[in-house]
């Protein structure tokens, strides 16, 4: 598809990808790394952070569920301004906001400063992964879509990874604050962002038509409209809410899994917060290979089949490290195996990028995908503290142990949607 106006190519039709393309994949990639990151440090030094300002574990699970309810609020605002205002600049915005928010965690003294700058973090994450994902999505040709969102996606377990290394290695010797401090150097990908960064040509494009009066009547109604309302209510509502089901339950299986892994690791299992933490760097291998893997098997057999393989072996991974820990810990390659394997299974939310691009049009796009997947991190509020709750009776590995059913679930619900393996972007565009 060329530009109606200009005639010119847009990258999106490229047939192979250039330096503008790896530039957008480079620093969304960077973005999303230290994005997850943020959100993931404070899970390493949940016990030092509790025992220093003498919080307890459902306190401290509050926080945490309070950061992931805010996503989904920076999801929806930073998607509309993003359909409205431009991918390039809200991601610079976004990786601003949580990069400030985890710096000044560590100036925290009491669970309400805590909580307000966890809050504020919650909100730049929420916008970062969508816009993102949805510059990637309309940058790269079609039959490479689902193997670079999934690329993409691989900052998650190196953001992990990282936040393991400095929890590990660097909280020793500067004490969590530090930590969060640290946590300040990627507001500098916001320059490099401004400045090494075209705009979207697909989104661009868009507003030359609208500008123009070129738009098809159905498009100039979702111009027009609150954005947010279209989704709920008008033609896209089915899928909207489909894709909001399937991060719900993707997202509660991820963190069922990783909000009090590391702590699960420290308390019941009683390794050091530095071996603890090298074991997690297990996982966060399994996951880079999961991400990589799932965007070849997906643009291979298909957006579905690759769901429900993944979330199988996620399943079965983390049964292996909970409920049946005693059974396989005696010979520690083994239960370091199931971790790796429980990292692989992640690797489906390397679906979500390309999948939901390939279901919404150029003006919805941002919305949607920022809306639905941080809606359904949202609602993790809940997670971090209902495992706290059910650890009192049957221990963290009986709450960490839930991971499973949603994973199950969630490779069972993607067979509800359209297979959209090859979709070009321009055919989900109304009136095409």
């Amino acid at each position: 598809m060329s530009s109606p106006l200009s005639g010119a190519p847009l990258l999106s039709d490229s047939e192979k990808p250039g330096w503008q393309h790896y530039k957008v994949l480079l620093l969304s990639w960077a973005g999303w790394t230290f994005d997850f990151y943020d959100l993931m440090l404070y899970s390493f030094l949940l016990l030092p952070i509790g025992k220093e300002l003498h919080l307890s574990r459902v306190a401290l699970s509050y926080v945490l569920g309070s950061s992931l309810a805010a996503t989904a609020l920076g999801g929806v605002i930073f998607g509309l301004l993003a359909d409205t205002l431009g991918r390039k600049t809200v991601l610079s915005w976004t990786i601003g906001m949580y990069s400030i928010g985890a710096f000044l965690c560590g100036f925290s003294n009491s669970l309400t400063t805590l909580l307000v700058f966890r809050i504020l973090t919650g909100i730049g994450v929420g916008g970062e992964w969508a816009t993102g994902q949805t510059y990637i999505a309309e940058t790269f040709p079609a039959r490479m879509r689902g193997r670079v969102g999934a690329l993409m996606q691989t900052g998650a377990p190196f953001g992990i990874a990282v936040a393991a290394v400095v929890a590990g290695f660097l909280q020793p010797l500067v004490g969590w604050r530090g930590c969060f401090w640290f946590s300040i150097a990627p507001a500098l990908l916001v320059v490099f962002v401004s400045r090494s960064l075209h705009e979207s040509d697909m989104w661009v494009e868009r507003q030359r038509l609208k500008q123009a009066g070129k738009l098809s009547v159905r498009e100039m109604q979702i111009e027009n409209r609150n954005k947010l309302i279209t989704l709920l209510t008008g033609p896209y509502r089915k899928y909207f809410y489909l894709a909001l089901v399937l991060a719900t339950l993707d997202l509660s299986a991820y963190w069922f899994t990783y909000s009090w892994l590391p702590g699960y690791l420290q308390a019941e299992r009683h390794l050091s917060l530095t071996k603890s933490s090298l074991w997690m760097l297990v996982t966060q291998m399994g996951g880079v290979l999961g991400y990589i893997s799932f965007g070849l098997v997906a643009d291979w057999l298909g957006r579905r089949p690759a769901y429900s393989v993944y979330g199988v072996i996620w399943a079965a991974g983390m049964l292996m490290i909970t409920l049946f820990w005693g059974a396989v810990v005696a010979i520690p390659a083994v239960i370091l195996g199931f971790m790796f394997l429980t990292g692989i299974g992640t690797g489906m939310f390397g679906g979500y990028g390309p999948l939901f691009a390939e279901l919404f049009p150029t003006g919805l796009r941002n919305t949607a995908m920022g809306a639905a997947f941080n809606a359904g991190r949202g609602v993790q509020f809940l997670t971090p503290v209902i495992i706290a709750l059910v650890a009192t009776r049957y221990g963290l590995s009986g709450g960490l142990s839930l991971a499973s059913f949603f994973a199950l679930a969630c490779g069972a619900w993607i067979w509800t949607f359209p297979e959209t393996k090859g979709k070009k972007l321009h055919a989900t565009e109304p009136g095409v």
